[in-house]
């Protein structure tokens, strides 16, 4: 089953930059389909793949930092090739 993730990750701390910077390069290192744009990173691919990609790198990220947030949207489906109609 695929999936599509709209993550939002936003540490709660002065040095934050950094650890976005590094959660982004991890998640394209994954092989996974990765859009970035300036709100938010999308993930797309088989739903067992994802979310053990985004265990492992959430947790990582988390234990890196001193107090983050991290808003996660998930839809059944691969949305990565969606284009808007507008």
């Amino acid at each position: 089953m695929n999936i599509s993730v709209e993550l939002t990750f936003s540490p709660l701390q002065d040095d934050f930059e950094q650890h976005i910077i590094n959660f982004i390069k991890k998640l394209r290192a994954s092989g996974l389909t990765i859009l970035e744009n300036p709100l938010s990173t999308q993930v797309f691919g088989d739903y067992d793949e994802v979310m053990k990609v985004l265990s492992t790198e959430v947790k990582t990220a988390f234990e890196l930092m001193n107090k983050g947030l991290l808003f996660m949207k998930i839809v059944k489906s691969d949305r990565s090739a969606y284009e808007p109609h507008f």
